[in-house]
């Protein structure tokens, strides 16, 4: 099995920035992609942007597109969110998830695995 745990969440005024960590554990594969979601109160899971393992190929959701960054250090096995600019409208439970294949994929379905979530609140 695989486990991945986010940090990093918090509270901010907009405008602010914050870095989300999400680590990896317990299983290896050869071929994987990784995403972080998003999910405000009262409204469906959204995707937010995604990284291929093995090249670190990225696709952002446009709301975030020039605001947030997603990465990978190979060697920790983790992936990372840099947000900056944010907005209210950000704010929500942020969750990374893995998914198997080597191509980026938005649809939450396509994701194996998934984190527990960490709070992010933007106040105006």
């Amino acid at each position: 099995q695989v486990q991945l745990d986010e940090s990093g969440g918090g509270s901010v005024q907009a405008g602010g920035s914050l870095r989300l960590s999400c680590a990896a554990s317990g299983r290896t594969f050869s071929s994987y992609t990784m995403g972080w979601f998003r999910q405000a109160p009262g409204k469906e899971r959204e995707f937010v942007a995604t990284i291929t393992w093995s090249v670190g190929s990225t696709y952002y959701a446009d709301s975030v597109k020039g605001r947030f960054t997603v990465s990978r250090d190979n060697a920790k096995n983790t992936m990372y969110l840099q947000m900056t600019s944010l907005k209210p409208e950000d704010t929500a439970v942020y969750y990374c998830a893995m998914g198997m294949g080597s191509s980026y994929y938005t649809n939450p379905s396509r994701y194996n695995y998934w984190g527990r979530g960490t709070q992010v609140t933007v106040s105006s």
